[in-house]
């Protein structure tokens, strides 16, 4: 089955609605939040993603230091694809990755050739501000990401976890190279909606970008599995089972109403909540859900297929809504 792709904002990157996050792929990662599957694991969970159809991955400096980078490019080595065969995201980090003090926008080309040497042989696609938090302000943030672009070192900049003025900033600033602000990577999911209700997905739409949503199953609470059996929290890392615990109660509604969809496309609720996601807002917002196990990838995969109707899209809407609400 060929899988429709979207331009990443007014680039001329071609993606998947779907990406593969890979902050599970970080061997030792500053916070523990997941399960680490091995590197045999990882080539498999790369090379079923591939297979289904995904054609880009999302890493950052921080997931390990650079150990996510490396350990997605050998998987996609081990699945025999080439630079240029896959579209690579990654994230320079604007505090020290050990020190964790702000760092100026003169880190940028600095630290540029690390990032490249633990991807290569693939080129960066999407070079991102990981954070808002540089000691240099946003302006000189851009200038230096599109002196790479101009370079050929990256073909597009994009920022994650900024505010709608922040956006609007970088975008403005990337405008005056003639550069588009290709992408917003935030928090975004039926559960978690704040990055709709503050503004950021109708700035993006207004502004041509592409909204990147992480965490898109809001850390598993939308797979409905905690809901089922609560005693699943116990093997679940603390600072994860503090956030999911306060919403499973809230969440009840729409975890019911994503089951029932669910049933009836013969699915799961977290390809029905995937699905969801990257169709409510047009085209506006794609999703990168992580993967430790190969049942994971399957889901994944699973939402580039499923067509939920309108009836159900707005049913989940209005559920959600009230999920916030309460």
């Amino acid at each position: 089955m060929a899988i429709g792709k979207r331009r990443l904002g007014k680039t001329d990157i071609e993606i998947t609605p779907i990406g593969q996050g890979c902050w599970q792929f970080s061997k030792s990662p500053p916070i523990t939040m997941w399960r680490i599957p091995p590197q045999d694991e990882i080539n498999r969970i790369v090379k079923r993603a591939l297979d289904g159809g995904i054609n880009w991955f999302d890493t950052a400096e921080i997931y390990g230091r650079g150990a996510s980078e490396r350990a997605l490019c050998h998987a996609l080595g081990e699945a025999g694809k080439k630079a240029g065969d896959v579209v690579v995201a990654t994230k320079w980090l604007p505090m020290h990755p050990y020190f964790m003090v702000p760092r100026t926008a003169g880190s940028i080309p600095r630290t540029f050739d690390k990032r490249q040497s633990c991807l290569a042989p693939f080129p960066i696609d999407l070079f991102q501000i990981h954070m808002p938090y540089s000691s240099s302000p946003i302006e000189r943030q851009m200038d230096e990401m599109a002196a790479l672009v101009k370079a050929g070192k990256i073909r597009a900049v994009g920022i994650s976890n900024f505010s709608v003025d922040q956006m609007r900033r970088a975008h403005a600033a990337l405008a005056k190279h003639g550069i588009p602000l290709a992408s917003n990577q935030v928090r975004l999911n039926l559960a978690e909606r704040q990055s709709e209700t503050s503004g950021i997905v109708g700035a993006a739409k207004e502004l041509g970008m592409t909204i990147i949503a992480w965490s898109p199953l809001a850390q598993g609470l939308l797979t409905g599995k905690f809901h089922k059996d609560p005693g699943l929290l116990k093997g679940v890392p603390m600072m994860r089972r503090r956030r999911v615990r306060r919403q499973l109660e809230s969440t009840g509604p729409l975890i019911s109403a994503l089951d029932d969809i669910a049933q009836a496309h013969g699915s799961s609720a977290a390809v029905v909540a995937l699905s969801w996601l990257v169709s409510f807002y047009g085209e506006t917002v794609v999703a990168i859900p992580g993967a430790t196990k190969m049942s994971h990838v399957d889901q994944n995969v699973g939402a580039l297929a499923l067509k939920l109707t309108p009836a159900e899209m707005k049913r989940l809407d209005e559920v959600s809504r009230n999920a916030q609400r309460a």
